[in-house]
């Protein structure tokens, strides 16, 4: 072949490569801008309902950004508290992480598989046992408020008389009132408010036995722990007057079993104070989202106020709420 060619010919082919590997370039930075907008889409709170054979169950997640691109998060299955999740694989839409069972039963992991839909998400979540289940989420309300709230009057949400006002779902109903005291001697149903608040001052006295277990949910979805948790113990959002699963108190201020106890809770938007016996215990602090045995899903709403009577002895008296107007 003529020099004069051969020179040609070479110049247009690497004319052609660098077009190649510039097209190529442009595509890979085509796709990685998709992936990150992809994932923005992702990044964020969800508050998820499960489809467990036509029973709405609720359930929450949370997706955060680690570094570049690495996706972590946190998970709360319809029990149990918030989990660590240390990656959620994500790509073209789609997205998987796999949890360790916590109270699950079965072996194995939990394993929840999902995609980005319009406005939403959905998939499906597989549980140790074996079962698996449909699910949906949205996006969870921010519920931040531009005002402080204007309190109106307090309401007695306890007669002190009977069962007025309240209602038993679950197990067998156990609650009486006896000599003025709401009581449920054993594990039985939990007990709901009929009334539901948005923001609110609560008050509850309250009493338990030796090693019992209970909890005052706050809208129906954030528990604040009752337990008979030692005194020493280090802090811990799932013992007593903790968040469970999300906000620890800065002390466990108990006074131990089979003495009157009082719980003063704040709650507006998601911020919650919570003072113990007299004691504040957790100011101003955010919950992120609903915990194990919540109610149902939906933040931004109206919720009751709910008795875990599920787990041990109990009892309470007064029960005063004061909500915002």
């Amino acid at each position: 072949m003529h020099k004069k060619f051969l020179a040609l010919g070479l110049g247009l082919a690497t004319i052609l490569g660098t077009t190649g590997t510039v097209a190529a370039q442009e595509q890979q930075h085509a796709n990685s801008v998709k992936a990150a907008a992809d994932q923005k889409e992702l990044i964020g709170r969800w508050d998820i309902t499960i489809d467990q054979n036509g029973k709405p169950s609720p359930s929450w997640l949370e997706v955060k950004l680690s570094g570049f691109r690495t996706l972590v998060g946190h998970f709360v299955a319809t029990s149990g508290s918030s989990r660590p999740v240390s990656e959620v694989k994500f790509e073209n839409g789609k997205f998987s992480f796999t949890i360790p069972p916590q109270w699950e039963s079965g072996k194995g992991d939990l394993t929840v598989n999902g995609e980005v839909t319009n406005g939403g998400l959905k998939g499906t979540i597989s549980y140790p046992d074996g079962s698996s289940f449909n699910w949906t989420a949205v996006k969870a309300p921010e519920m931040k408020r531009t005002t402080a709230p204007v309190w109106g009057k307090p309401i007695q949400l306890f007669n002190g008389k009977d069962l007025t006002g309240w209602k038993a779902v679950g197990n067998t109903n156990q609650w009486e009132v006896i000599n003025g005291i709401l009581t449920s001697a054993k594990s039985g149903a939990n007990l709901i408010s009929e009334k539901k608040f948005t923001d609110f001052k609560l008050h509850v006295e309250f009493r338990y036995k030796e090693g019992s277990n209970s909890g005052v949910y706050l809208r129906g979805r954030h528990e604040v722990q009752i337990e008979d948790s030692p005194k020493d113990a280090h802090p811990s959002s799932t013992l007593f007057s903790g968040v469970y699963g999300f906000i620890a108190p800065s002390e466990i201020y108990a006074l131990g079993p089979d003495k009157w106890q009082t719980f003063d809770i704040t709650l507006v938007g998601r911020l919650v104070t919570i003072v113990v016996n007299g004691k504040t215990v957790v100011t101003k602090q955010e919950i992120p989202g609903i915990t194990g045995g919540a109610l149902d899903s939906n933040e931004g709403e109206p919720g009751p106020i709910y008795f875990q009577g599920d787990h041990g002895p109990i009892e309470f008296r007064k029960i005063i709420i004061t909500p915002a107007k």
